[in-house]
């Protein structure tokens, strides 16, 4: 069965530029500037944290109710490389599990349960 997770309901696990990916639920992931890829997607707490193709890493945390902050980290990023932060995320209407920063950036996680 196959389930959509909701961003609130997950942590990053971002220091320093530097993430640690907790064990992953396998599912399938959406994002804008990528086509849809099979990912293990890390939950703790109130964020998740899944690998992009490319091998960067992709974090979100919800910072206040129903608002989220992503953070786009590079694949060789060390410790003081500041990850590339987006601000304003919100749940997308009719679109259970997806998040949006207006018309520019979106993404959508499905997790297999």
């Amino acid at each position: 069965m196959k389930r959509m997770i909701w961003a609130a309901a997950v942590v990053v696990a971002a220091t320093c530029g530097m993430v640690t990916l907790a064990a992953g639920a396998p599912g399938q992931c959406t994002v804008s500037g990528y086509d849809t890829f099979d990912c293990d997607v890390a939950l703790d707490g109130g964020g998740l944290t899944f690998a992009l193709p490319d091998g960067k890493t992709f974090a979100f945390t919800l910072v206040e109710e129903g608002v989220g902050t992503a953070f786009l980290i590079e694949a060789d990023a060390g410790p003081g490389q500041v990850p590339e932060e987006m601000r304003g995320f919100s749940a997308v209407d009719g679109k259970p599990g997806c998040w949006a920063r207006g018309d520019d950036f979106e993404f959508c996680v499905l997790v297999a349960q």
